[in-house]
């Protein structure tokens, strides 16, 4: 499975996730709760778009990044756990789990940070050459 793909499924499911929320929670949830799903999701979004970017960039630009297309991988991963568990927890939250439950969300936040700080570093390093 490539990059791309999986970021066209993060999107797919951050629209339905946004559509769920707005239409078959928005009555059910505390403002607290939707508080939370509508994080989930705009942090969901915002990360498939980085997963998107990495996925084309590995596909089409191997030129332009080389040597990282097998090294971005490793960024558009910890994005990738980021959503799972930051947006993840989030929308467990929401839906009920334990408020405990929203000590993992940032380990998820960590994942962001380091996916994007590692991109950053891989593009940083290949341009000193």
């Amino acid at each position: 499975m490539s990059w791309l793909s999986i970021a066209a499924f993060n999107l797919a499911l951050a629209v339905m996730t946004g559509a769920f929320g707005a239409h078959a929670l928005k009555a059910k949830l505390s403002p607290e709760a939707l508080g939370w799903w509508q994080t989930a999701v705009e942090y969901h979004f915002i990360h498939a778009l980085g997963l998107l970017v990495i996925g084309a960039l590995i596909r089409i630009s191997p030129a332009l990044t080389a040597p990282l297309p097998s090294t971005l991988s490793s960024p558009a991963l910890s994005l990738q756990i980021g959503i799972v568990i930051f947006s993840g927890s989030l929308y467990a939250m929401a839906l009920g789990a334990p408020r405990w439950f929203g000590a993992i969300t940032p380990i998820g936040g960590l994942a962001f940070i380091i996916g994007w700080l590692w991109l950053a570093l891989l593009f940083w390093s290949s341009s000193r050459g």
